[in-house]
């Protein structure tokens, strides 16, 4: 890296720390403004944003060591280059030659039958010599693996996680639900003593239950046990790894699509919309959310990355006090968290298909699973090893309407 790009990426990351921490000081001033504490997703980005401050200051700390110590060691070049420079010079003795340019060369050429020091650097210049290259020694060159495992595979399951899950061990469960509720009145039908023994209102408590199957995900591979023994990193690790990664990315896709199949109608907005458009829709949506679940759980906005065109451009990370959203920063891009608008956390997961995007309380989803992990059996006879990996997950739509998708119109 150039000295120009090194101060480059010195400035940028100076940059980015600032930006940071302007973002933390401007979640913690809407907190002070409104008299209350952090919320979860102001914690997990307050949080986000000081690892990366970290992450910043340690780049920089590299980053100035590195250049600190290129700079010395260039000044000890030079200091050796100079020490034999005046060896060569008072003892006439020459090792290796090498011109720094055709001219020099041409230029020792035109002084040899005049100048013995001349002749003898010409002389050692052009003294025979096998050079050996690495096409020589094929034998002695090893194949080393560099850098850690490629591996695009994410099994961060923002949407499960933030849904939490509840352990089962059986499978099919029952999930009980109230479907009629007691009554309390007035006395009566004004409420005055007159009314002392009327009768009260009576309404019996009803309760259903729903049948809840568990699906089982899982899959395997047959490792020969060369593959264990030979590979460095070991291949069974990277294995068992793998398929635990692709098990959790699967049963998000199945929340994915149990959220695009259990919804209410459509909350849609205007194409290309503004920032009031975005936040009446999203205010609409949280009510008809609210009014399924009466108040219970938690809203939360969950969108697939292609979404983010609409939402992220229309609430900057930093803002005045009056802004609709906070957050949204393109560098912080990834699943997770992202932003908050008008309190309600954005949730970005890649097993969303394009263009969806789903406003939802916890409590209207209910995830339950059994985690299997990992199971292996040996076979002799091929000098092999079983893997698999697995488990059991269910899904549950415990109110009506308590998803709501937002859709973009046409005009």
């Amino acid at each position: 890296m150039t000295t120009a790009r090194t101060d480059a990426m010195l400035t940028r990351l100076e940059t980015e720390i600032e930006e940071r921490s302007t973002f933390i000081n401007q979640i913690a001033g809407q907190a002070q403004d409104a008299d209350r504490d952090l919320t979860d997703s102001e914690h997990e980005m307050m949080g986000a944003a000081k690892n990366r401050i970290e992450e910043c200051e340690r780049q920089l700390t590299t980053l100035s060591e590195s250049r600190s110590a290129s700079a010395r060691a260039i000044r000890r070049v030079n200091d050796i280059d100079r020490e034999f420079s005046t060896m060569r010079s008072m003892t006439g003795r020459t090792g290796e030659v090498e011109y720094r340019s055709a001219g020099a060369y041409i230029m020792d050429l035109c002084k040899a039958s005049q100048y013995p020091d001349a002749r003898e650097r010409l002389d050692v210049y052009h003294r025979t010599a096998a050079h050996n290259i690495t096409t020589d020694v094929p034998g002695l060159l090893p194949t080393p693996l560099v850098g850690g495992l490629i591996d695009f595979v994410n099994g961060g399951r923002p949407i499960t996680n933030f849904l939490g899950t509840t352990p089962i061990v059986t499978s099919p469960f029952r999930r009980a639900k109230i479907t009629q509720s007691t009554v309390v009145d007035l006395q009566g039908t004004t409420g005055l003593a007159a009314d002392e023994k009327v009768e009260l209102d009576s309404q019996k408590l009803t309760i259903s239950s729903t049948t809840v199957n568990a699906l089982t995900f899982g899959g395997y591979v047959n490792v020969s046990r060369q593959s264990i023994d030979w590979t460095d990193p070991n291949a069974m690790d990277v294995i068992v790894n793998n398929l635990a990664k692709v098990y959790r990315a699967r049963t998000e896709e199945y929340v994915a699509d149990f959220l695009a199949a259990n919804n209410a109608s459509d909350q849609s907005y205007p194409l290309n919309p503004d920032t009031t458009e975005l936040a009446t829709a999203i205010f609409t949506a949280a009510g008809t959310v609210w009014s399924a679940v009466n108040g219970e759980g938690r809203l939360v906005l969950v969108i697939a990355p292609d979404k983010l065109a609409d939402f992220g451009p229309l609430f900057a990370p930093y803002n005045p006090q009056n802004a609709q959203g906070v957050g949204f920063m393109a560098s912080t891009f990834g699943e997770g968290v992202m932003g908050q608008i008008s309190g309600i956390p954005v949730i970005m997961s890649s097993a969303l298909d394009s263009g969806e995007a789903f406003l939802l309380s916890t409590a209207a989803i209910e995830l339950y699973e059994q985690e299997i992990g990992m199971l292996q059996v040996v076979e002799p006879s091929v000098l092999g090893v079983q893997v698999a990996f697995g488990g059991y997950f269910a899904a549950f739509a415990a109110a009506s309407g308590g998803v709501v998708p937002l859709v973009e119109g046409t005009a």
